[in-house]
């Protein structure tokens, strides 16, 4: 038996876990050493649409990374723990693409918008999101606020942000009338797990000298399929705003 089939049954009740200590020791600090040699190297090499800055001409304000095009996180995709976790809650064979990097910079003013991760990706069934702290994470550097059990209602509607890295956020939420807010606070090396329709949000990094970092991958179901109408209308909106945020699109 594995030993994440403990969480499987909460999952699917709440559609999040949080597991404690998931990567520790050698195994973290590889993992960090090789996201700072990525950031120094490689970042500076990428087009807007790969890494997204609060501001450009201040690497420390680096915010968000997408597909990640090197060997070593290529590679980090096949990752047999992360895949055993993710093939336990799905009960069934599943695959990956590559990573992401999240995070929030001190004085960060803007808030993540509440969202359905499966209205940017669009698979039937849904993919899962597994989200590893990098840094201590609580309400003053923007925990993840997961909503339980919203998974099991379908998605949301969603309209256009200003959030960069977020293009859509859910069109009819009001945060006082929502109902089962977690806060997530955790630990380098926790691991946060959640539904792809699962609502959740994040609020601004209040704090003046703590990031508030995150290494994330993204798992699908082997005979999860594309629903390319709803694929070619999300990529055309991320590309229309990164447009209007006066990004080079590639």
């Amino acid at each position: 038996m594995s030993e994440f089939e403990k969480y499987k049954a909460d999952y699917e009740r709440d559609g999040f876990v949080v597991v404690p200590g998931f990567l520790t020791g050698d195994d973290f600090v590889e993992l960090t050493s090789e996201l700072d040699r990525y950031i120094a190297e490689v970042v500076p090499t990428l087009p807007d649409s790969a890494a997204f800055f609060q501001d450009k001409k201040s690497p420390e304000t680096l915010k968000q990374m997408q597909h990640m095009p090197d060997q070593y996180f290529i590679d980090y995709a096949d990752h047999p723990r992360w895949k055993q976790l993710a093939e336990t809650l799905f009960g069934e064979p599943a695959l990956t693409k590559r990573p992401e990097w999240f995070n929030k910079p001190p004085n960060t003013d803007h808030e993540t918008p509440p969202h359905q991760d499966n209205y940017y990706i669009n698979l039937d069934p849904p993919p899962l999101t597994a989200w590893l702290a990098l840094d201590p994470v609580d309400d003053e550097n923007g925990c993840l606020r997961y909503y339980a059990g919203s998974h099991r209602k379908g998605l949301r509607p969603h309209k256009a942000t200003r959030v960069l890295g977020f293009s859509q956020g859910i069109a009819d939420f009001d945060v006082a009338t929502e109902e089962n807010e977690v806060a997530v606070h955790m630990q380098p090396g926790d691991l946060a797990v959640h539904h792809g329709e699962l609502i959740h949000r994040a609020d601004p990094n209040r704090t003046t000298d703590r990031h508030r970092r995150a290494f994330a991958m993204v798992f699908q179901t082997v005979a999860a399929r594309l629903d390319q109408e709803a694929h070619v209308q999300h990529t055309a909106a991320a590309r229309e705003q990164h447009q209007g945020l006066g990004l080079e699109v590639d």
